[in-house]
C-alpha cells in the first residue's frame, strides 16, 4: 500500500485521537523502529517508564504490515502486558487510524496449544489414575469440583482461553482438560478438530497485521522443527530482559520419577505389560538414587545415577519402538492415547540422553549444566539446560528476519552490551562504523566482534553474529527531581540470617515517616515474612506479605489502602505499578545477586571465568543490576509520582561492583543521610496537592 501515511503522521494522529500528548521519545522510537524495518537491522530501544513504547512500535509495526501485507508478531513476558495490548492498546490503535488508511487495522493474540481447552481431552477428563495416588482424598474432591466446572465453562467458552476462566483452576486440573502440541492428535484426525480452541486460535492470527504472543511460545516456535506462529519477517519483542530466562526456561529438560512413570502407563495401554513395566522399575530406580544424591549442580554424576538415567534411557526406547508405526485405520481414541504416550516418552527419552550426553566434554568444554532439585514440597527432578542460549537466539531468532527489543531496563553498567551478548548479538553497529561503510571503508572496531563482512542483503552480520543499533530514548520522568536514592551506609552487611535487627529497625522508621505507603522488597520469601510478622507487632500501618493472598489482589488492595504496606519477593520486583499516593517509598533489603548455589548462575559464572571472562560480573552483578533497575522502577509510575529508594545493603556505595550497579538506574538523587531520606517522606506524607510534595 504505496498511499500509506508516514510513521510519524500515524502516531500524531493516533496520539490525538487517544487524548494523549506529544511526547519526544515515542516519536524517537517508533521513527527507529520503523527505519530498522526497512534497513533490516535489528535494534535495541530502552525506553523509560511513561515513554509510552507500546503505542511507538505498535505504530510501526501496523505500518510495515499493511505496506508489505505481511504478519508483524509481537512477543511479551508477562500475561498482564499480553492482555493489556489485545484488550486495551490494539483495539484503540486500530480505531483510531482506520480513518486514515484503507482498512482497519487486524490483530490476534496466539499462546501454546497447552493454553487452550481440548474437547476431546475433556471426554475422559478426571478418568485417568495416574496420578491419583500422589494426592489425598480431600486433592481428589477438589480435582473432581475443578473438572466438573471446566465441563460447564466449555459449553460456554467461545474462545477456551485459560486465561479468561475466572476464577481460575489448578494446574492439575487444567492438565486434565489440555494437551501440548506433542500430544495432539491433529485436527484431521480428532473427532472434535472443527470445533478446537487452539486452532480456532491459530486460524484467527492467520494473515492479521499483528499477532501477539508470549517469550515462551516464541522460544518453542524457535525450537521445533515446525512453526506455531505464522509467517512473518519482523518481531518485536517488549520486556526483553525477560527473553534470555524465558528461553532457558523452554529448553531446560527434567526427569522426575512422576514424569517416568507417568509415561509407562501411558505406554501400558499399547504395549505388552513385560516393556512398560521394565520402565515402571526405573522410575523407582531413579528415585532410590535421587535420594542418595547431593541436591545442587552435579558436575560429576556418579555410576548409580548414570546407570538409572542410561536404564531409562533404554526403556522409553524401547517403549517407542514397541508402540511402533501408525496404522492408517487406527480410530481416534486410539490415536489419541498413542500420540499421548509417545510425546510423554520421547521427552522421557530426550532429557535421558541430553543428562548422559552432557558430561561427555571435559567440565571446561560443556555446554550444558546438570543439577537435581531437592526441595521439601516437591519430588526430586533432575534437569538438563544450555548454558548459554545465545546460540539459538542468534541462529533461530535473528537469522532472517528483523527484530525490534525493547524494555525500560536494557542498558546495565551505563552499556546495552551485557544483555546484547545474552542475546547472542554481535558488534554494535555505532554510526561512526556506518558512515565507514557507506564510503566502502573497513568499520572501525568499537565495541565487540570484530570482522565485519557483508550478506547478499547488506551489512548485517559480523562473522555470522547478527549485527544492531541501539537506541535510549530516555524517560519524561524527572528521576533527580522526583526521586531520591538513599543507601544506608551505616547498617552492617547483610547476612544469611533473615533480616538484622538493625534492618528491621531501618524498615520501621521509614514507613513511620513515609505514614505507610511502603513497597517492601526482600531478597527471599523467608525474609520477607519475618519481616512483616516482626512489624505488624511494632506499626499500626497494614502490612500486607506476599502469599497471604493471590498476588493481583494483594496489589489492589495495596493501590487502594493509601496507608498500608506491601512486603514481598521476586514477582514483586517486577509485577507492580501503583502510580499515585499509594506508594511513595521502595525498600530493598539487599543487593539482589543470585544465590551462590543457583545450578545455572554458577555454571555460568564459572565458564566465563575459565575462558577469560569476569564472571562474577557478567553473570551475578548483571543478574543483580537487572533485577534491582526493574525493583527501585516500581517507585516512579505517573509524571507525578515522587518518593524515595531505600537500599539498605551498604555495599552499593561501599563494594567496587557498586558503581556498576548504581549506573543501572535511572539518575535519582542520592543521599546516605537517613534523616534526609525520613524528612522527604514525612513532607510527602503531609502534602495535601502534588504540587506541595517535593522531595529534594
Amino acid at each position: 500500500m504505496a498511499d500509506l501515511p508516514d510513521v510519524p503522521s500515524m502516531l500524531e494522529a493516533a496520539v490525538d485521537a487517544l487524548g494523549g500528548t506529544h511526547r519526544e521519545g515515542q516519536a524517537t522510537m517508533a521513527l527507529a523502529a520503523s527505519e530498522a524495518v526497512d534497513k533490516r537491522e535489528h535494534l535495541v530501544v530502552q525506553a523509560g517508564t511513561g515513554t509510552g513504547k507500546s503505542l511507538a512500535y505498535l505504530v510501526a509495526a501496523i505500518r510495515h504490515a499493511m505496506a508489505a501485507d505481511t504478519t508483524v508478531v509481537v512477543s511479551t513476558a508477562t500475561i498482564a502486558l499480553q492482555n493489556q495490548l489485545i484488550e486495551r492498546d490494539l483495539p484503540r490503535l486500530a480505531r483510531a487510524l482506520a480513518p486514515m488508511l484503507n482498512r482497519e487495522p487486524t490483530f490476534a493474540v496466539l499462546k501454546g496449544r497447552r493454553n487452550y481447552l481440548c474437547r476431546n481431552r475433556l471426554q475422559t477428563a478426571g478418568e485417568e489414575a495416574e496420578d491419583t495416588e500422589l494426592f489425598d482424598p480431600r486433592q481428589l474432591s477438589s480435582l473432581g469440583r475443578q473438572v466438573a466446572r471446566l465441563h460447564e465453562w466449555a459449553e460456554e467458552t467461545t474462545t477456551g482461553d485459560r486465561d479468561e476462566l475466572e476464577p481460575g483452576v489448578s494446574d492439575l486440573a487444567w492438565r486434565q482438560v489440555s494437551v501440548g502440541g506433542n500430544e495432539c492428535v491433529g485436527a484431521r484426525v480428532c473427532p472434535f478438530g472443527q470445533e478446537c480452541f487452539a486452532e480456532f486460535a491459530r486460524e484467527a492470527a492467520g494473515g492479521v497485521d499483528v499477532v501477539v504472543t508470549n517469550h515462551a511460545m516464541l522460544s518453542i516456535d524457535m525450537q521445533q522443527d515446525f512453526h506455531l506462529l505464522p509467517e512473518h519477517d519482523t518481531i518485536v519483542i517488549d520486556e526483553a530482559h525477560e527473553l534470555v530466562d524465558r528461553a532457558t526456561s523452554v529448553a531446560t529438560e527434567t526427569l522426575t520419577e512422576r514424569t517416568v512413570s507417568s509415561a509407562a502407563k501411558r505406554a501400558a495401554r499399547l504395549v505388552e505389560a513385560g516393556t512398560s513395566e521394565r520402565l515402571t522399575e526405573c522410575a523407582e530406580g531413579l528415585a532410590m538414587m535421587f535420594t542418595e544424591a547431593p541436591d545442587g549442580r552435579l558436575d560429576q554424576i556418579d555410576d548409580g545415577l548414570a546407570g538409572a538415567v542410561a536404564a531409562t534411557r533404554d526403556a522409553a526406547s524401547a517403549c517407542v519402538t514397541a508402540i511402533g508405526p501408525a496404522p492408517g485405520d487406527m480410530d481416534p481414541d486410539t490415536a489419541g492415547d498413542r500420540r499421548m504416550a509417545l510425546a510423554a516418552l520421547n521427552e522421557v527419552h530426550d532429557a535421558a540422553v541430553s543428562v548422559l550426553e552432557s558430561y561427555d566434554k571435559p567440565l571446561r568444554e560443556r555446554t550444558e549444566v546438570v543439577w537435581l532439585t531437592k526441595a521439601p514440597s516437591r519430588p526430586p527432578s533432575l534437569n538438563v539446560a544450555p548454558l548459554t542460549i545465545g546460540g539459538l537466539l542468534r541462529d533461530k531468532l535473528f537469522g532472517d528476519r528483523t527484530v525490534v527489543l525493547t524494555s525500560a531496563t536494557l542498558t546495565l553498567g551505563g552499556d546495552f552490551r551485557a544483555l546484547a551478548g545474552q542475546w547472542g548479538l554481535g558488534r554494535e553497529v555505532t554510526e561512526e562504523a556506518a558512515d565507514r561503510e557507506a564510503r566502502g571503508l573497513s568499520p572501525v572496531p568499537d565495541t565487540g566482534t570484530e570482522g565485519v563482512g557483508e550478506d547478499e542483503d547488506g551489512p548485517h552480520r559480523a562473522e555470522g553474529e547478527p549485527r544492531w543499533r541501539a537506541l535510549d530514548v530516555g524517560s519524561p520522568f524527572e528521576h533527580s527531581r522526583r526521586g531520591i536514592l538513599y543507601v544506608a551506609t551505616h547498617l552492617p552487611q547483610p547476612g544469611r540470617d533473615g533480616p538484622d535487627p538493625a534492618y528491621l529497625d531501618e524498615i520501621a522508621e521509614l514507613i513511620q515517616a513515609a505514614d505507610g505507603r511502603a513497597l517492601c522488597l526482600f531478597s527471599s520469601m523467608r525474609a520477607a515474612q519475618q519481616a512483616s510478622e516482626e512489624l505488624r507487632e511494632r506499626l499500626d500501618h497494614p502490612i500486607l506479605c506476599q502469599g497471604e493472598d493471590s498476588t493481583g489482589r494483594l496489589v489492589s488492595r495495596f493501590a487502594e489502602e493509601e496507608r498500608s504496606c506491601l512486603f514481598g519477593t521476586l514477582s514483586l520486583w517486577q509485577g507492580v505499578d501503583v502510580p499515585g499516593p499509594s506508594l511513595s517509598l521502595v525498600v530493598v533489603d539487599r543487593i539482589p545477586f543470585p544465590r551462590p548455589d543457583d545450578p545455572l548462575s554458577s555454571a555460568r559464572q564459572r565458564s566465563i571465568s575459565a575462558h577469560g571472562g569476569n564472571g562474577f560480573l557478567s553473570v551475578a552483578a548483571t543478574h543483580a543490576a537487572l533485577l534491582l533497575a526493574q525493583g527501585t522502577g516500581r517507585l516512579l509510575r505517573s509524571t507525578e509520582d515522587r518518593g524515595v529508594i531505600a537500599v539498605l545493603d551498604p555495599r552499593l556505595a561501599k563494594a567496587r561492583y557498586g558503581g556498576f550497579l548504581r549506573a543501572s538506574l535511572p539518575p535519582y538523587w542520592g543521599t546516605s543521610d537517613p534523616e534526609v531520606a525520613r524528612s522527604a517522606l514525612r513532607r510527602l506524607a503531609a502534602a495535601t496537592e502534588p504540587a506541595a510534595a517535593a522531595v529534594g
